[in-house]
């Protein structure tokens, strides 16, 4: 399949596939009068890399992981384990900044500035400390 096809069978812009095959993402594809010619196990590729980078993994992540995948059958699960514990920080975080948001909504005081609790969080993360810590209560 040409490039346009495959963009069009993956809902991936051509010149993103173009830019993954120079990452090492997919595979050089043989040529046909100068044009690239992807066989059909190319769609379920680009599905696979949709897949993790949609779970969070970077291009380079990606990269690695796809390579781990002939040498070392195991090798997956440890950078699929990292990203894992990436994504419960980034949970962890996003729901205390949730949580700190709401307060704020919740606030009796027309003007967070005036609100000894929200001077009392600002003041904690001027002192370097997290938000986590700095708006338990």
């Amino acid at each position: 399949m040409t490039i346009g096809e495959l963009a069009h069978a993956t809902g991936v812009a051509a010149s993103a596939l173009r830019y993954w095959e120079g990452l090492g993402l997919l595979p050089a594809p043989a040529r046909s009068s100068g044009q690239r010619r992807y066989p059909a196990s190319a769609a379920p590729l680009v599905g696979r890399v949709l897949l993790l980078r949609d779970c969070g993994f970077t291009l380079r992540e990606i990269a690695a992981f796809l390579a781990s995948r002939p040498d070392e059958p195991g090798a997956w699960r440890e950078l699929a384990a990292a990203k894992l514990g990436e994504l419960d920080e980034q949970i962890a975080r996003a729901r205390t900044a949730r949580t700190a948001l709401a307060h704020a909504l919740a606030c009796p005081h027309e003007e967070l500035g005036e609100c000894p609790t929200h001077a009392g969080i600002v003041d904690a993360r001027l002192a370097g400390v997290p938000l986590a810590e700095a708006h338990r209560h």
